[in-house]
């Protein structure tokens, strides 16, 4: 089952079954994030109905980075991430996460590598996004925020889905998966000062009052 509904103007979420558990977005002629590689009709049938002409990740984890190489080769579009991913995106340097369980589990879910045909840097942009480099959950991990409305794409900086009991809300990635803990703190507090009025995110519904954001940045006392 796929869905893809409208979020924000020419912004469309992507995701399957289960609601919400891995997200890609539409954003304008980029599609960013490619899901898993198990995600095949999903994102295929979203950039039917709604042409891209571009792939950007907001990082290269395996659930991100799927279906990157499947859509830039059917479409002939080109890959964008940002250059600290790089090596991992073209199979140059291994995947590591700070768990070897989490890595072997993860790799189920990774796609092929690829050549990467635009690398992002800080400043640049996707469309009418603004690349802005936040590291570490991957150390070219970014959010793409959009400044006219300040709608902010942010990977998984956090997640608002609970993996296990399906409950909507905030979370940090499990250490495990990041590559630096309290960096990612870091860059969920850049996020935080951007001021977002929506915050798409990898895993779980977007979020609608980033208000949140700062309650539990409180929280973990950042």
């Amino acid at each position: 089952m796929m869905t893809i509904r409208l979020v924000a103007e020419d912004v469309w979420q992507v995701y399957g079954v289960p609601a919400h558990a891995i997200n890609a977005y539409i954003a304008g002629e980029a599609l960013i994030d490619a899901m898993t590689r198990w995600a095949q009709r999903v994102v295929m049938e979203a950039v039917r109905r709604h042409p891209v002409t571009s792939v950007a990740l907001t990082h290269c984890h395996p659930d991100h980075q799927g279906m990157a190489d499947r859509v830039c080769r059917s479409l002939g579009i080109p890959l964008a991430c940002h250059q600290q991913d790089v090596a991992w995106m073209e199979g140059t340097a291994p995947v590591t996460f700070r768990s070897r369980a989490v890595t072997r589990f993860q790799y189920a879910f990774a796609g092929p590598t690829r050549r990467v045909d635009r690398v992002l840097r800080d400043g640049d942009m996707i469309g009418d996004f603004r690349v802005i480099h936040a590291p570490g959950h991957t150390p070219g991990s970014v959010i793409y925020f959009r400044d006219s409305d300040r709608l902010a794409i942010a990977g998984d900086i956090v997640s608002n889905l609970n993996p296990y009991s399906r409950r909507v809300r905030l979370a940090e990635p499990p250490a495990g998966y990041s590559t630096d803990p309290e960096e990612n703190r870091r860059s969920l507090r850049a996020l935080i000062q951007l001021n977002p009025s929506l915050v798409c995110l990898g895993h779980g519904p977007p979020l609608r009052d980033p208000r949140k954001l700062e309650e539990f940045a409180l929280q973990l006392g950042i």
